[in-house]
């Protein structure tokens, strides 16, 4: 659905810097000394490099460790994840055919991008620059003809922000909360998040947990994939968090600071929220974000709110909880026409509620109580609303889930599928100590959370036979030529029965072939579900009429 404008608005950027002359920017690398990486392979899955080194664990999350100053940061980064990080942009420019298939829009968005992306170098600091430039080393010569090495892997960085800014719609629909004193079991601050960014089942399948060991800041790790140096989930040695959550944005002009890259430089430098707070201030970005700040110094959380024209701190007295899904609430957007359009028209409000009704069940939390919230697939009161539906905890499509305990320096993350598989526990304490070079293991395994019982339930495997059969669907919607049989679409419905899309999508596939009576039952049928978006209803009852008319 609206997920994957994000990355076609990847892939045109990226082709747009190809052609774009004007801007043949090389960072100053110089002052920093270098040793180019001689990789040893000690297995099929594991890779070192002096203190470096990269490996995959038995819950197939790959784990990667590197120290140095900015560019060996990034030479080590690309030199051990090399293959990771080209299957990654392979993955990426294979579909961009498929997705926007027309030449004629496939130009209008070249030279939309070209505009767009002119500026993006002068707001991305020179050291992350740098970093960027050692990584782009390792990228494949394959896909130069789109854009230079360098260049790809700096807009890149703003996959999660063009996604916003190539169509005016909220394409990423996470969720966040934090929680502490009454609604803990200990009183410590716990924070849970769903990053709900998919570009695609092959994308999520190499998740990468990052321990970096900067020359100069603060040790931190974060979870995202091959060839990201930006954060969009993570902790620094000091229990300072940071998650993002995506909020109505208009189409700026020009592509300024990548959000994550806003909040990697809060891990790096920040050691309380005021600190976090001062360096999100600073820096210019091009679209809406809410940031959750976690502090293990504060024992409290923030969300820092911002966008191209204003900035807001949403902070809580009391409650020792906060709930962050995909609107603003500080005072600085109160009389956001955008913002208030947004809680009314999406799936937020929605979500922001059923984290209220889960809370209230779940009074005190601890990490085990935490994934059960993340892993949530209700609508409110427990409604059965499809699996796949955006007003969902859990959408059943998360690239991964997190939770943090500042105050511990504990992490886990959640391994595949979504973030039903088993949460992997990490002890930060450990990680950037002596103990860990000694033994060598980064994963404090008797602290993991159980994979979600779902895994192994018929209504999974039903969900997943889904998702492979809508694509016939679509394919059906498209060419008028195929036909689906009746025993085909008796049993797509009952693999989803209670998804709205499953009827809308079927509604479509009869309207198109003309089939007027049946079209008008399906449409009927998804109205009846729950709905994610008001305009997502408001086409259905479109469709609807127009099948009333074509009776008639």
């Amino acid at each position: 659905m609206g997920k994957i404008i994000v990355f076609v608005g990847i892939i045109f950027s990226l082709i747009s810097c190809g052609v774009r002359k004007s801007i043949k920017h090389i960072p100053e690398v110089n002052q920093y000394a270098l040793e180019i990486p001689k990789v040893n392979k000690i297995n099929d899955s594991t890779f070192s490099f002096n203190q470096n080194y990269l490996t995959k664990n038995k819950q197939q999350l790959w784990e990667l460790y590197i120290k140095g100053n900015p560019l060996q940061l990034g030479y080590n980064n690309g030199a051990l994840t090399q293959n990771l990080m080209q299957k990654q942009e392979e993955i990426f420019f294979s579909k961009v055919e498929g997705f926007v298939p027309s030449k004629f829009k496939q130009n209008i968005l070249r030279w939309f991008m070209k505009w767009y992306n002119r500026k993006m170098y002068l707001n991305v600091r020179e050291d992350y620059q740098a970093e960027l430039y050692g990584l782009s080393h390792y990228s494949s010569d394959k896909y130069d003809f789109i854009a230079p090495k360098y260049l790809r892997s700096l807009y890149l960085h703003g996959a999660h922000d063009i996604g916003h800014a190539m169509q005016d719609l909220m394409v990423v629909g996470c969720t966040s909360l934090a929680v502490w004193n009454q609604n803990t079991e200990d009183g410590d601050l716990l924070i849970g998040r769903n990053f709900d960014f998919y570009v695609g089942d092959e994308f999520a399948k190499n998740k990468l947990v990052e321990f970096v060991e900067p020359e100069d800041g603060i040790p931190y790790m974060s979870v995202s994939w091959p060839g990201m140096i930006g954060v969009v989930s993570g902790m620094n040695k000091e229990g300072i968090t940071v998650t993002i959550n995506a909020g109505k944005s208009k189409i700026p002009l020009t592509a300024k600071t990548p959000i994550s890259l806003v909040t990697r430089e809060i891990l790096q430098y920040a050691k309380n929220i005021d600190e976090a707070i001062v360096i999100a201030r600073k820096r210019k970005v091009f679209v809406s974000e809410s940031i959750l700040v976690g502090s293990a110094n504060d024992k409290n959380a923030v969300i820092i709110e911002v966008s191209p024209n204003n900035f807001g701190v949403y902070r809580v007295e009391n409650t020792g909880r906060v709930f962050c899904t995909n609107h603003f609430q500080s005072d600085a957007y109160k009389n956001d026409k955008r913002n208030q359009k947004h809680i009314v028209e999406s799936h937020s409000e929605y979500r922001y509620e059923k984290l209220q009704e889960l809370l209230q069940e779940n009074k005190k939390l601890n990490p085990e109580k935490m994934a059960s919230v993340l892993r949530d697939k209700s609508g409110l009161k427990g409604e059965k609303i499809g699996y796949g539906n955006e007003k969902a905890i859990n959408q059943l499509l998360a690239h991964h889930a997190v939770i943090f305990s500042p105050q511990k320096k504990l992490v886990w993350v959640s391994s595949n599928p979504y973030q039903l598989g088993e949460f992997v526990c990490y002890d930060l304490n450990k990680i950037f100590s002596k103990e860990r070079l000694e033994n060598g293991e980064l994963a404090t395994s008797n602290l993991n959370i159980p994979k979600d019982s779902f895994v192994d339930s018929e209504d999974y495997k039903n969900y997943e036979e889904y998702k492979k059969l809508s694509s016939q669907i679509e394919e059906a919607i498209d060419n008028k030529e195929k036909t689906l049989s009746e025993e085909f679409i008796n049993h797509y419905q009952t693999l989803n029965p209670d998804f709205w899309l499953v009827y809308y999508q079927l509604g479509r596939y009869y309207f198109n072939k003309q089939d007027f009576s049946k079209a008008k039952i399906e449409f009927e049928k998804a109205l009846s579900k729950e709905i994610t978006t008001v305009p997502d209803r408001e086409n259905v009852e479109e469709y609807l009429q127009k099948t009333l008319k074509k009776m008639k």
